[in-house]
């Protein structure tokens, strides 16, 4: 499912147009990506949570040359399922 998937698939559940809806994504996705950067985490109970994880800085090496190279520290995001959310897609 892509966003215009998305986007359709929340305006017929919700009874809103696909404008209405698409704001609404939309608005979830900053949220989530502001309270990210703040350092902060997303829990939605029966969903899951959204979190940043701290990767440390290491020696690679460059599979074409073979020389060793650095990639530095870096924070990804990252998602934990929650029990009710697993127990729907096992269900």
């Amino acid at each position: 499912m892509n966003k215009s998937e998305l986007v359709a698939a929340v305006a017929e559940k919700a009874g809103l147009s696909k404008v209405d809806s698409e704001k609404a994504v939309k608005a979830f996705v900053e949220a989530v990506e502001e309270t990210l950067k703040a350092g902060d985490k997303v829990s939605l109970v029966g969903f899951g949570t959204f979190e940043v994880s701290n990767r440390a800085a290491r020696t690679g090496h460059n599979p074409s040359t073979g020389k060793s190279i650095q990639i530095a520290a870096s924070k990804a995001p990252k998602f934990k399922a929650g029990k009710a959310f697993k127990d729907a897609l096992n269900a």
